[in-house]
């Protein structure tokens, strides 16, 4: 399993479309482990683009902080699963839960129609 987390500032992105680059992790889920994982500068930002750019990354979960309905729809539309309202912006330990099926969640942190993340 692919997983991409976008990331800002050596942090979770508070905003996925607007993050500097992503940590790609090759995961095995059975045996809760990361087997290789690198980090990638992120494309420009064009609306529409980054869940297309993630598909041909061969990438199977996003999580996130924040991400706009649009860019959530796009991904699950590819068959990509979106995970968001991580509570944790440290990158490796949101992955480490995620494997252990411990990752904790709340609301989107950045939900468009409620304005709820600054741009």
């Amino acid at each position: 399993m692919r997983i991409a987390i976008p990331i800002s500032g050596g942090q979770i992105s508070r905003h996925f479309g607007h993050s500097e680059e992503f940590l790609f992790a090759d995961a095995d889920m059975e045996r809760q482990e990361v087997l290789k994982r690198h980090v990638e500068k992120a494309p420009e930002h064009v609306p529409g683009f980054l869940p297309r750019w993630l598909k041909d990354h061969d990438v199977d979960v996003v999580i996130s902080f924040g991400m706009g309905g649009r860019a959530r729809d796009l991904l699950t539309a590819t068959s990509i699963q979106v995970v968001t309202g991580v509570s944790s912006l440290d990158p490796t330990a949101a992955l480490t839960d995620f494997l252990a099926g411990n990752l904790k969640t709340g609301q989107n942190g950045c939900d468009h129609s409620a304005h709820a993340c600054s741009h």
